[in-house]
């Protein structure tokens, strides 16, 4: 990932949301031309990165739409129509302010804004990072920082441990067993793992053997929803959002969070 440099001021550039929507779309038009040789039976999608400042964020906002996301995807697609790029019927569009920009997508000229147009064969790598602060029981640290990069991220009771196969399992966030907090005792050494889904662009927690009935448990509760999600499969995940309360056998308690705690 690269930072957004913003374009020097010119006067070429659209200053009204008219004139700035035009190019815009017509930009897209002949990056979409690019993409496919005009064609567009293999564009899955099409992701803009726009890097206003905030005298020009209102103008940008306004040009897509951003109210109203559907309604600039409707005019993309019109004019998609009108030169034959034929796209397919569940493509999607993307809109990112003032965030990184993959080195991939196309900076536009006369505008702050780049384009990444994302086909059947070219996946968009992205990147995220999260915390996990330990609310109650007792784990090696408070708090936990892990990114996409880092794979596979173990829960369980104690750093190493091995498992039925005679293999040992690392537990990045661990939770000692000779604690004398109570809810450490109901936490298995084999018990959940986090791992970032690219797709979705977010991390996801999923049960391991330790943490599936008959055995001990995961539970979790969502900011803002009182129900209760229950994992009760090794291969069906939850997507963490922010302020995610996980439940840890009978009474451990860790929060899931894109932010620091200072922050």
């Amino acid at each position: 990932m690269t930072m957004f440099n913003l374009f020097k001021k010119n006067s070429n550039r659209p200053n009204d949301v008219k004139s700035l929507r035009h190019a815009l779309l017509h930009a897209v038009k002949e990056q979409l031309q690019k993409a496919e040789g005009g064609e567009g039976r293999n564009i899955k999608g099409i992701n803009l990165y726009i890097a206003a400042d905030a005298r020009d964020k209102q103008m940008y906002e306004a040009a897509v739409y951003l109210e109203e996301p559907d309604k600039f995807k409707e005019e993309i697609q019109r004019i998609a129509d009108d030169f034959a790029l034929e796209l397919p019927a569940n493509w999607t569009l993307e809109l990112n302010f003032n965030t990184e920009r993959p080195a991939e997508a196309s900076l536009l000229k006369d505008m702050d804004m780049a384009i990444f147009i994302r086909t059947k064969d070219h996946i968009l790598q992205k990147e995220g990072e999260g915390y996990l602060r330990i609310l109650s029981g007792e784990a090696e640290k408070k708090e936990y920082h892990f990114t996409s990069k880092d794979g596979i991220i173990n829960i369980g009771r104690e750093r190493s441990i091995q498992v039925d196969e005679g293999f040992f399992r690392y537990n990045h966030i661990a939770f000692p067993g000779n604690s004398d907090q109570e809810p450490n005792r109901y936490i298995s050494r084999q018990h959940a793992h986090i791992e970032w889904n690219n797709e979705k662009g977010s991390f996801m927690i999923f049960a391991d053997e330790g943490g599936v009935p008959p055995g001990n448990k995961i539970k979790i509760r969502s900011a803002g929803n009182e129900s209760l999600i229950k994992l009760n499969s090794t291969h069906i995940g939850h997507q963490l959002s922010e302020g995610d309360q996980i439940i840890l056998g009978e009474s451990a308690v860790v929060e899931f969070s894109y932010k620091a705690s200072n922050e």
